[in-house]
C-alpha cells in the first residue's frame, strides 16, 4: 500500500475522564438489577402467532420496477433446451456454450444489455443478476472481455465496452458503439498483468508515441508485464482496451517522458480471418477452479502499432506534434478518474454476489424443510431445519441475503445518480460503498456457499444440486475487480480516516460518514451504565438501538486505530504503522461497511408500505442485526457498552429470532422469485424435490 496520512489529531481520555469512568462502574453497584423475565425469550413455548406473509407482495417490494426484464431472461432461457448449461461440460464445450448464450440473448431474445451501462445501470445489473442465475460464466462474459454468463456479460459488455464509452470520446463511441452493442466487436479488457494486478499505477506495458507515423507502439517490455488473466482474449475477443504507460519522447537528457497509466484500443485478431494479428502473442490461461465458460488468456505485445486516434482520452490526449493535454493536473488525479470510471465493476460483483447467495439459501432452506430426520420417541420424524442447529446455521444467512439485497440496491441507486450528475461527492461515496460492499458480500457469500452445502449433507456434495458450481464459480469474485483486502483498506484509507480527520478540522462530512459527525462526539463518551443493562425485548429490538451498537463500534475502531496510526509512524513510518494496524484497519472497514447495511436495510423496512410485509421484513432486519451484535459481543462487553445480563439477553433473543424466521422461511425464500428452472438443483425444488433427484439419475 502506498504511505498514508496518519498526523491526526484525536482527543485523548485524561485524568477527569477516568475518574468519571470509575464512578460510574461503582454506581452500577446500587443500582438494583430489573428482573429477568425468563418467560419473555423462550423458544417454542412462547411462540408468538406465525405472521402471515404475502409472498407476492413481498416479492413486488423487493424486486422492483425491473421484474419484468428479469423474467423476460429467465423465460428465454427455460424455452431453449439448447442453450442450457450441462453439468458435466467440458472447458472448451463450455466457452462455446457461453458465446451461443450471449448471442442468442442479444439478437433473439432483443436483450442488449450494453446500451443500459450508461442509460440506465440498474436495468443493466438487474438484467446482470438474471443471467448470473443461468450461468455464472455468462454474466462475466457481459462484463469485461469474460470471467464467465454474469462473468461473460460483466466482461465484454461492462468492462470493455464501458471501458470505451466512460474513457473514450465521442468520436469512439461513434466508431464502436454500434458494434459493441451487437457483438459484431467482441472485446477484452487488458489490465492485470502477470507481476500487477491490484497495483495498477504499478503496471509495465508500455505505449510509446512516435510523431513521425502519428501511431502508439504497444510493447510488452518483459515477462511480468504479460496481460493475464485476460477474459474474452483466449478464443473469442477481437479488440482490447490495454492499460499501458503512455511514453512520450522527448528532446532533453531524459529522452522521454512518462504520463501514467493511459487506456487504448488494440485490435488484436483480424475481423473477418478471426486470426491473432502481427506482433500479438496470445496464449490460453487454461482451465480454472470455476468459470470454465470465460476464455482467459495472456496477451504480450511485440511493437504492436496503433493510430493515435486509438488512446481513450476523455482524460488526457495527445496532439499530432505529440503534445500532451489534460483537464486534470498530475498523473494521479488521471489515474483516480480513471479507475473511478470502472467502478461498475465493483458495483456489478456485488449485486450479483448478492445473487448467487439467494439461489443458496433457497436450495439449502427447501432441502431443510423437505428433509425429516429422528425426532421425539415414538413420534414422526421431524424437519431438520426444526433443529436448532440448523436454524442457526441458516436463518441468520437468509436474514443477511435480505440485508445484502437493500444494501446493494441503494449502491445501484448511487451508482446510477452519479453517472447522471458526476457530483463529486457521489463519486466518492460510490467509490468507497462498490469497495466496501464487494469486499463484505463477496466474502461472506464464499463463506456461506460452504455452510449451505454441509447443510445439506451428502446430497449437498452431488454436483446437480448446484453447491460445487457455485462456490467454484464464485470464489473468483473474491480477487476479481480487485482483491477483497486491498478493498476494505481503500475504504479505511481513502475513506474513513480523511473522513476522521475532517472532524477534526471542523470540515464537512460525505453523506454515508455523517453519522461520525454524532458518533466523535456522543459515542465516543462512557456508555450509559444504565442503559447498558437494559435487556426487554422492546429495547433490544430498538432500530435505534441496533444502529447506535453498530456505530458506537465502528467510532471506537476509529479512534483507536487512528491514535495507534499516530503512536506507531513516529518510530516505524507511515507505511510501517499502517502494515502494523492492518488486521485492526480491515476490522474497521467491515464495521463500517456493517453499519450501512444495517441503516439501509431498516430505511427499507419503514418505507414498506404494506403492514404484514413491513413486519415480516423487521423481524428479519431485527434478527441480522442481533445476530452481529451477538458475533461481535466481545467488542461490546470490553468496553462495558453491553452488560453482561444484557449480552445474555440478546443472545437469548437472537435464537427465539432464528427460531421465528424459520416459521417463515418458505414464504422469505419464494419471495426471492427464483424459478425451478433457474435454480435446477433437484433438492431445492418448490414441489416433489425427491421425485426430480430420484429421476435425475434413472429411477
Amino acid at each position: 500500500m502506498q504511505d498514508r496520512m496518519v498526523n491526526l489529531d484525536p482527543t485523548s481520555e485524561d485524568e477527569h475522564d477516568l475518574t468519571l469512568r470509575r464512578i460510574q462502574r461503582l454506581s452500577l453497584h446500587l443500582t438494583p438489577l430489573t428482573p429477568v423475565n425468563d418467560n419473555q425469550l423462550q423458544l417454542l413455548t412462547c411462540a408468538k402467532t406465525k405472521l402471515n406473509v404475502n409472498t407476492s407482495l413481498l416479492s413486488d417490494y423487493m424486486r422492483g420496477k425491473h421484474r419484468e426484464i428479469q423474467e423476460r431472461v429467465f423465460d428465454f432461457f427455460n424455452s431453449r433446451p439448447d442453450l442450457q448449461t450441462p453439468v458435466e461440460i467440458s472447458k472448451d464445450e463450455h466457452r462455446e456454450l457461453c458465446m451461443r448464450q450471449l448471442l442468442a440473448l442479444v439478437r433473439e431474445a432483443g436483450i442488449r444489455p450494453f446500451k443500459y451501462v450508461t442509460d440506465d445501470p440498474a436495468k443493466y445489473f438487474a438484467i446482470a443478476e438474471a443471467v448470473g442465475s443461468v450461468d455464472m460464466s455468462l454474466v462475466c462474459h457481459m462484463k469485461s472481455g469474460r470471467f464467465g454468463m454474469v462473468v461473460l456479460i460483466l466482461a465484454d459488455i461492462s468492462l470493455w465496452g464501458g471501458s470505451v464509452l466512460n474513457l473514450g470520446t465521442k468520436k469512439h463511441k461513434d466508431k464502436y458503439y454500434d458494434g459493441i452493442d451487437s457483438l459484431e466487436y467482441p472485446g477484452c479488457f487488458a489490465m492485470t498483468e502477470l507481476h500487477h494486478g491490484s497495483n495498477v499505477q504499478g503496471l509495465q506495458t508500455t505505449a510509446t508515441f512516435d510523431h513521425i507515423t502519428d501511431e502508439f507502439i504497444i510493447d510488452t517490455p518483459n515477462d511480468g508485464a504479460i496481460k493475464w488473466w485476460i477474459g474474452n482474449a483466449a478464443v473469442h475477443g477481437k479488440f482490447a482496451s490495454v492499460f499501458a504507460r503512455l511514453i512520450l519522447p522527448t528532446h532533453d537528457a531524459r529522452g522521454s517522458s512518462d504520463m501514467g497509466v493511459h487506456a487504448f484500443i488494440v485490435p488484436i485478431r483480424d475481423m473477418k480471418t478471426h486470426q491473432t494479428l502481427h506482433g500479438i502473442e496470445i496464449n490460453d490461461c487454461g482451465h480454472k477452479v470455476g468459470l470454465n465458460g470465460v476464455d482467459n488468456g495472456a496477451l504480450r505485445f511485440r511493437s504492436v502499432r496503433i493510430p493515435r486516434e486509438n488512446l481513450l482520452n476523455r482524460f488526457g490526449d495527445v496532439s499530432r506534434d505529440g503534445k500532451y493535454t489534460s483537464s486534470l493536473p498530475s498523473i494521479s488525479k488521471r489515474f483516480a478518474a480513471t479507475l473511478g470510471e470502472l467502478v461498475g465493476g465493483r458495483v456489478g460483483l456485488a449485486y450479483s454476489s448478492v445473487g448467487v447467495l439467494k439461489i443458496a439459501v433457497t436450495i439449502a432452506v427447501r432441502y431443510s424443510l423437505l428433509r425429516q430426520q429422528f425426532g421425539p420417541p415414538k413420534q414422526p420424524e421431524i424437519s431438520i431445519l426444526d433443529y436448532q442447529s440448523q436454524q442457526h446455521k441458516l436463518m441468520p444467512m437468509l436474514a443477511s441475503t435480505y440485508a445484502f439485497h437493500f444494501a446493494t440496491l441503494y449502491l445501484v441507486e448511487k451508482y446510477s445518480e452519479m453517472k447522471k450528475s458526476h457530483d463529486e461527492q457521489v463519486v466518492g461515496d460510490v467509490h468507497a460503498l462498490s469497495a466496501g460492499l464487494k469486499a463484505y458480500v463477496t466474502s461472506f457469500t464464499a463463506k456461506s456457499l460452504s455452510v449451505c452445502r454441509e447443510a445439506c449433507g451428502g446430497h449437498g456434495y452431488a454436483a446437480v444440486n448446484r453447491f460445487g458450481s457455485l462456490r467454484n464459480d464464485h470464489d473468483i469474485f473474491q480477487t476479481f475487480e480487485g482483491d477483497n483486502t486491498v478493498l476494505l483498506q481503500q475504504v479505511v484509507a481513502g475513506d474513513l480516516l480523511k473522513q476522521y480527520q475532517e472532524k477534526f478540522r471542523g470540515g464537512t462530512l460525505a453523506v454515508t460518514w455523517n453519522y461520525l459527525r454524532d458518533s466523535m462526539g456522543a459515542y465516543l463518551s462512557q456508555p450509559n451504565p444504565v442503559t447498558a443493562r437494559w435487556e426487554g425485548e422492546d429495547h433490544l429490538r430498538d432500530p435505534k438501538f441496533q444502529l447506535d451498537a453498530f456505530r458506537y463500534r465502528t467510532s471506537r475502531l476509529l479512534q483507536s486505530v487512528a491514535l495507534r496510526l499516530r503512536k506507531h509512524s513516529k518510530t516505524l513510518g507511515s507505511f510501517g504503522a499502517w502494515n502494523r494496524c492492518l488486521n485492526h484497519l480491515l476490522t474497521l472497514a467491515e464495521s463500517h461497511i456493517e453499519t450501512v447495511i444495517l441503516a439501509k436495510f431498516i430505511e427499507s423496512v419503514e418505507s414498506c408500505p404494506e403492514g404484514n410485509t413491513r413486519a415480516t421484513l423487521k423481524l428479519v432486519c431485527d434478527l441480522y442485526a442481533l445476530d452481529r451484535i451477538w458475533k461481535d459481543i466481545g467488542t461490546y462487553r470490553n468496553v462495558d457498552y453491553v452488560a453482561p445480563n444484557k449480552a445474555k439477553a440478546i443472545h437469548k433473543l437472537t435464537d427465539y429470532l432464528s427460531f421465528q424466521v424459520r416459521s417463515v422461511s418458505r414464504e422469505l425464500v419464494d419471495a426471492f422469485d427464483l424459478p425451478d428452472h433457474v435454480t435446477r438443483a433437484p433438492i431445492g425444488m418448490k414441489s416433489e424435490a425427491y421425485t426430480h433427484y430420484t429421476q435425475y439419475v434413472g429411477f
